[in-house]
């Protein structure tokens, strides 16, 4: 029997944040910098007026559709897939519009990925010997192995085994 993994799907192989600079950019003016947003969620990194306008994106139906590959996710995951069971594990729940949008960009660029293996949920309670994920929270209570990807939100955490790229995932899992 294959180990499995879990790899979560926003800031890991697919690029949320790209998708608000670029919108904040267009719609209010705002260049959000590397520097701005290290070490610091989103909203923290936004004047007062503007930190409703997150949720107000992140629930408008198409958001989640076509945003950009995190680089060299594909490729390795592809590879992480002959090796290993992989499934997607996205916390969508919060998001209903966001459930229609994710399955068909996964299908687009992930579609050696069965929709078996998609799982969208609330809480990331799964049996899998290894989690892939930006968010901490999801490390709680899990068993197995945890790999944090690096995300300017997570930047100034260290207690976790971290990667920062699909590169470095390679190097450490196939």
């Amino acid at each position: 029997m294959k180990q499995r993994i879990a790899i979560d799907m926003d800031e890991v192989i697919a690029d949320t944040l790209a998708k608000f600079v670029h919108l904040y950019q267009k719609d209010h003016g705002l260049t959000l910098t590397p520097e701005l947003l290290h070490g610091k969620e989103l909203r923290d990194a936004l004047p007062p007026e503007l930190i409703d306008s997150v949720r107000k994106y992140i629930n408008q139906k198409g958001f989640f559709r076509d945003l950009e590959v995190m680089p060299g996710s594909q490729q390795v995951v592809e590879q992480l897939a002959q090796k290993y069971d992989v499934f997607v594990v996205s916390a969508a729940m919060e998001f209903p519009n966001s459930l229609e949008d994710k399955l068909h960009w996964l299908g687009e660029h992930f579609p050696f990925i069965p929709w078996t293996n998609i799982i969208f949920c609330g809480y990331k309670i799964i049996n899998t010997d290894i989690i892939i994920d930006d968010r901490t929270k999801n490390f709680k209570g899990f068993a197995g192995r945890t790999l944090l990807y690096s995300s300017p939100h997570n930047l100034l955490l260290t207690e976790f085994e971290r990667v920062n790229t699909w590169d470095e995932v390679a190097s450490l899992l196939l």
